[in-house]
């Protein structure tokens, strides 16, 4: 017999977040997560995707992903310490430093195991992380499995920053300080203060680390935040991931050589866990080559991401401060951002309300993602149809 303790658990709990609007239904696609999808029979203007540049279902990746599935089989068959390491393995990891102008970089099975790989071979109980408010929740759990000392300063304060790496200091009570952003917050669109993180971190000897899930094939024409601000030889630690722009699945660290060395030795989802698939190794290979030959794709998502963005604003729409194309419509209460992605996806377009935990409390939204790939006519449709549902319930006059 199950235990009753786990049943009252669950039921108590699940029906409270069904009764704040808290609780998540999810919707199984029947197609790819393509600008159109189909959900339940329904085709709609998928705005809820992180596929930025279309290359998920781009046919160049799906063509040397067949190749590498008829001459590697499905899975790589070990961890990579083992015998699990593919020659396209290695390939992958000198194309992502070169993409990232690193010297070499090291690649896990997915962004938030880079996370939790990472900084905990790193980072230990005598040492401090100073952490953006807003980092991304596989950045607090990994900060916390280091067993380091963590202290969050103001989201993108650089004077809080400032003040509480000057403290950290001068406590003298710290082996090492790492301080930690996000690149591009996802559920806003702002970029992190890169320059002035990277002078504070010079002044205070702090090592930096940007996890640009959201940045890389986005910023700085594709090669992510660190290049837009010309800081490649500033910042110490690039996260990244396989499975944002560039379509995949995975993630990587870009830095210095004997920094990779030693997460290859000492980080414990690279000792532990079985390598990444060689179709997916031979897929992140073609994007990024795709993303170092042309700025195509980037533009485009660009200029989609502008005028989808100016259209929801010129609505009365609150769109908060976004630097990126990520197009956040920030409605407040839970259950109202919850109903509002319901009759979105009534009229066709599937924008999927985002509440907590993932944003904080009363700043509920429906976080936009146009795409490289998304049409003018799908983007007109898609504000039409915010129109017509925001006046409906209010939102906008």
């Amino acid at each position: 017999m199950s235990s009753k303790i786990l049943e009252n658990f669950l039921t108590a709990n699940l029906n409270e977040l069904k009764v704040k609007g808290l609780f998540n239904q999810i919707d199984p696609l029947e197609s790819s997560n393509g600008p159109i999808i189909t959900i339940n029979g329904k085709m709609l203007i998928n705005l809820s995707s992180n596929n930025y540049l279309g290359l998920a279902t781009d046919k160049r990746l799906i063509e040397a992903a067949l190749t590498a599935l008829e001459h590697y089989g499905v899975g790589s068959g070990a961890v990579r310490t083992i015998n699990g390491t593919l020659k396209l393995h290695v390939e992958l990891e000198e194309m992502i430093a070169e993409f990232k102008h690193t010297e070499a970089a090291i690649a896990y099975q997915s962004g938030f195991n880079c996370n939790m790989a990472a900084i905990s071979a790193v980072m230990d109980h005598q040492d401090a992380i100073l952490s953006d408010e807003l980092n991304h929740a596989s950045i607090i759990d990994g900060c916390r499995l280091s067993r380091a000392e963590i202290i969050r300063f103001n989201h993108s304060d650089m004077s809080d920053l400032h003040l509480k790496a000057k403290e950290a200091t001068e406590s003298g009570r710290y082996k090492k300080m790492m301080v930690i952003t996000d690149g591009v917050f996802s559920m806003d669109g702002d970029i992190a203060h890169l320059p002035e993180i990277a002078e504070i971190a010079e002044e205070y000897d702090l090592i930096t680390y940007v996890d640009d899930a959201h940045g890389s094939g986005v910023l700085g024409d594709g090669a992510g935040t660190v290049k837009h601000f010309g800081l490649s030889n500033k910042i110490d630690f690039q996260i990244g991931t396989l499975s944002k722009a560039l379509g995949v699945v995975g993630g990587y660290v870009a830095g210095r050589k004997d920094l990779i060395d030693w997460l290859k030795v000492r980080s414990r989802p690279f000792l532990f866990s079985t390598s990444l698939t060689p179709a997916d190794v031979a897929a992140s290979i073609k994007a990024i080559q795709i993303l170092m030959e042309s700025t195509d794709l980037n533009k485009r998502l660009w200029e989609n991401g502008d005028y989808l963005k100016k259209g929801l604003k010129d609505l009365g729409f609150n769109i908060g401060k976004s630097e990126t194309p990520i197009t956040p419509c920030i409605i407040g209460e839970e259950k109202h951002a919850q109903l509002f992605s319901k009759r979105l996806i009534e009229e066709g377009i599937y924008a999927k309300a985002i509440v907590f935990p993932t944003v904080p409390k009363g700043t509920s939204r429906v976080r936009n993602m146009p795409t490289a790939v998304h049409t003018r006519d799908m983007l007109d449709k898609a504000i039409s149809v915010y129109e017509k549902v925001g006046k409906e319930m209010n939102i906008i006059s």
